[in-house]
């Protein structure tokens, strides 16, 4: 399997570090990344097993998953050659502060869903940035939220296009969760019953207060899920359904992260 860190690494750096052998920098020295945001971090660990295996580098400290952090804590740190630590650096801060904004993002919108509805399931979708998938994945998770579906190969979601494609649907049996997103109203009530899960996108508030109850009538273990909201509206939809799937955490603003290089 590709190590990621390796692509990641070698996109910057795939020869020398032309600065480095200018300065014909020597010696061993430490890195330190500190913030300057508040924020919730995520694949710090990652970053560190990478450091150590790979790098030949000793990691002296990192923030954990889902672990809190206040402007000017030190995120990660480590120590060995000043030429390694300067091949490394600015791809790790960038790293970090992608992920950690990911974890942030998702806290920030699980604890305003769960004000309003405390057994909400805030998940993200499959709509991660080609290559970094595993990474945004677990920065989901350390901000407390689950995932739709890691890939097309781990669950079952029929969607419109799949109705529009497969026409009427038969009898369907399967050892895993059958989600069928509907492209009606009818369509709801005649496919409720089959559905493990039924995912009413673009659904307003006022029509899934309607909709719903009458749904777990037919089903009373019929799970309900509402995509393509806005992240302002989630206290509004929280109360009516029982998963709320979302993007909007991978294309978080990167926090503001800063990075000191000393000589030891």
């Amino acid at each position: 399997m590709i190590d990621l860190f390796d692509l990641y690494f070698y996109e910057d750096c795939p020869y020398q570090d032309e600065s480095a052998e200018l300065l014909r920098l020597e010696g061993k020295g430490t890195l330190r990344i500190r913030t300057r945001e508040a924020g919730v971090c995520a694949c710090a660990e990652d970053l560190a097993e990478y450091y150590e295996k790979k790098g030949g580098l000793k990691v002296l400290k990192y923030l954990r998953d889902g672990e809190k952090f206040e402007p000017q804590d030190s995120i990660f740190e480590a120590e060995g050659e000043l030429k390694t630590l300067f091949k490394l650096w600015r791809v790790s801060q960038t790293f970090l502060t992608i992920m950690c904004a990911i974890a942030g993002k998702t806290s920030s919108f699980v604890s305003a869903a769960r004000k309003a509805n405390p057994d909400i399931i805030i998940a993200t979708s499959r709509k991660t940035h080609p290559g970094s998938r595993i990474f945004e994945l677990k920065a989901v998770r350390a901000g407390g939220g689950d995932i739709h579906r890691n890939s097309l190969s781990d669950s079952i979601q029929l969607s419109q296009n799949h109705l529009e494609v497969a026409g009427e649907l038969g009898e369907l049996r399967a050892m895993k969760k059958i989600e069928i997103e509907p492209r009606s109203r009818e369509e709801a009530f005649k496919y409720a019953e089959m559905s493990d899960i039924m995912l009413l996108d673009h659904l307003s508030p006022e029509e899934l207060r309607e909709l719903g109850p009458e749904l777990k009538k037919l089903n009373p273990k019929l799970e309900l899920a509402v995509g393509g909201i806005k992240a302002q509206r989630i206290p509004e939809y929280a109360p009516l359904v029982d998963i709320i799937v979302i993007s909007a955490p991978y294309y978080a603003n990167p926090l503001d992260f800063t990075t000191k290089i000393e000589r030891t």
